[in-house]
């Protein structure tokens, strides 16, 4: 399984944030310019993370950006399960669009699905913290520029 650009920069703000102290405000653009990604898909991706609860958004002057829970408390697994668009492996996943002729007697779907369903249970064995053991090494590598 492939995840999505979307998911990865999720889940690299996440790391970025949590690399930081707890109550340190990022901008966008010191996250952008840290990992050399586009700044308007982080935009959209930290817009999404704020309504999802996991960060939390300052606007105006010296505002900015930070974790709204502590790493412990997010679910990896989960994040994942809320940033992908969907887990369709394969054409017979999508009810609506499936033309597969086989799907009714073949077994590749419920190998796959059980394969998706020991995917996303080891990302539910992680939170954000145990990617941040190395916080030192981390931020060594992000914060060079800054």
């Amino acid at each position: 399984m492939r995840l999505t650009m979307y998911t990865d920069f999720s889940l690299r703000v996440l790391i970025y944030l949590g690399t930081k102290e707890s109550n340190e405000l990022s901008t966008i653009q010191e996250i952008s310019t840290a990992y050399g990604i586009s700044k308007n898909h982080l935009m959209k991706v930290t817009y999404e993370l704020g309504k999802l609860g996991y960060i939390e958004t300052i606007r105006g002057r010296g505002g900015g950006i930070r974790l709204a829970m502590e790493p412990e408390a997010i679910n990896i697994g989960q994040v994942v399960r809320h940033t992908e668009d969907d887990f369709h492996l394969v054409e017979c996943f999508d009810c609506h669009s499936n033309s597969c002729v086989i799907t009714p007697v073949c077994g590749l779907k419920g190998a796959l699905n059980r394969a998706l369903l020991a995917y996303l249970k080891v990302l539910d064995g992680y939170t954000l913290a145990d990617f941040l053991l190395q916080k030192h090494l981390l931020a060594n590598l992000l914060f060079k520029e800054q």
